[in-house]
């Protein structure tokens, strides 16, 4: 009877080492598993406590999955979905309690490659509005109306204590970093 059996494993040694098998299949995919969540773990320090963007004012006839509209003044504007100013383009910030005395507002100092884009994109598009966005809220709105030449924008108000405090441990206030 066993050599009916030649070449084909025995029920007890299968589960003898089944317990095996499962380890080894845990231990190969475990790498795999790893190298799949990398670029979760690997992302820019600054974007899991301080997600800025910036987005330019375009009109409605643009495609519209590039868009979204937004109220603005009891008018309706349409900013491109792509920012042209994020979180990735931000050296410093420097928070500011807010005209309306309740939330706060921030400066932003901006990479030098950032700051060319944003004198470029500010000398292009005067009349049109530049949107913020901070950890996902549509916030701050502005006219554009000169070129930004110092590679610093603006956010007015709309952001709160407790994201100024996020915000201190991924990136250095502006005062911090002209004592460098």
């Amino acid at each position: 009877m066993e050599d009916a059996l030649v070449g084909f494993p025995l029920a007890t040694s299968e589960k003898i080492h089944q317990g095996d098998l499962m380890t080894n299949t845990i231990l190969r995919l475990l790498p795999l598993a790893l190298l799949c969540a990398s670029p979760v773990w690997a992302g820019d320090k600054m974007g899991k406590n301080m997600a800025v963007s910036f987005h330019l004012e375009t009109d409605a006839a643009t495609n519209p999955k590039m868009v979204f509209e937004q109220d603005i003044a009891g008018k309706k504007r349409f900013f491109s979905r792509t920012p042209d100013i994020s979180t990735k383009d931000v050296v410093a910030f420097g928070p500011f309690l807010s005209d309306n005395q309740v939330d706060f507002g921030m400066v932003l100092k901006l990479r030098p490659t950032a700051a060319a884009r944003l004198e470029s994109i500010t000398s292009a598009n005067q009349g049109k509005m530049l949107l913020a966005t901070f950890n996902g809220r549509r916030i701050d709105a502005v006219m554009i109306d000169q070129t930004v030449k110092d590679g610093h924008l603006v956010i007015w108000n709309g952001i709160t204590e407790a994201e100024v405090k996020e915000c201190d441990k991924v990136a250095p206030r502006l005062s911090e970093q002209k004592k460098k």
